[in-house]
């Protein structure tokens, strides 16, 4: 128990202490243009006060179709970037590190937040049609369209993006989020992945999309900033993604820059 409260240092950063504090969607943009508010100052800022040594936001889309919900946050424009200040600059006065996960929802965008509705939001009703590594729909959700070869590209270079704007934003460290059955993930299981171009089929191609984030992050942010990767680290399905599946990519990760891995599992199925 008493490592818990033990400083923790990673690249240039230190936590003080190795209580984090998770992200939590929130799904409080109130008006739908991924923009943080008071919401997301007060939620993130009094578990800084509470004394947590890192305090990462909720999934925070790198473009508007990767939304959970159109009422997530997001860090594709300069807007977002400002916004976020405020927040950053008050985790880290309170004596925290501030960080944000990057994410994609892939087929498992454009849902209702639970007091909202439920299920799918059609596109006549605000929502849209999500993307994938497959044109197969998550159940109850609206059909993906499949990602081009050259999408899956230009995904990689607005990943790297959006990681420069969270360093601009003021965020200490940037997580990946590659689990519970969103677009990253959906590239790593063979239960979504049947792609037969560089980023599906084998292990390596499966995980190619991931490998090349890290790279591009890395790239754009340099050195000096953790990343850290959400892995799902199984798929609970013996034709899906396994626990030593999810230790041989994550070697590849830490090859590519990597710093941490954050263990998780599900949600592809």
């Amino acid at each position: 128990m008493a490592k818990l409260f033990e400083p923790l240092t990673i690249r240039s950063k230190t936590s003080r202490n190795r209580i984090w504090i998770a992200p939590m969607c929130q799904y409080s943009c109130e008006d739908q243009d991924g923009i943080p508010n008071q919401w997301h100052l007060v939620h993130l800022g009094s578990r800084a006060l509470g004394g947590a040594g890192l305090v990462m936001t909720e999934a925070t889309a790198i473009r508007p179709d990767g939304r959970i919900s159109p009422w997530d946050t997001g860090i594709w424009n300069d807007e977002q970037v400002e916004a976020w200040k405020e927040t950053t600059a008050f985790i880290k006065n309170a004596g925290a590190l501030a960080a944000i996960q990057l994410a994609h929802a892939g087929r498992k965008a454009s849902i209702y937040r639970e007091w909202s509705g439920s299920g799918a939001i059609q596109e006549a009703d605000g929502g849209w049609q999500p993307v994938s590594s497959t044109d197969e729909g998550f159940p109850q959700y609206n059909t993906p369209r499949e990602l081009t070869t050259e999408e899956v590209r230009e995904l990689v270079q607005e990943w790297a993006t959006a990681a420069k704007r969270s360093v601009e934003a003021g965020f200490d460290v940037i997580e990946i989020h590659a689990a519970h059955g969103y677009l990253v993930h959906q590239f790593l299981s063979p239960i979504t992945n049947q792609r037969t171009d560089e980023f599906g089929g084998s292990k390596v191609n499966r995980a190619k999309f991931l490998v090349d984030i890290v790279k591009a992050m890395r790239q754009e942010i340099g050195d000096e900033i953790p990343v850290i990767v959400r892995f799902s680290a199984t798929d609970y399905r013996e034709d899906g993604f396994t626990v030593a599946d999810c230790a041989e990519v994550a070697k590849w990760c830490e090859e590519a820059g990597a710093d941490l891995f954050d263990i998780s599992s599900g949600g592809i199925v």
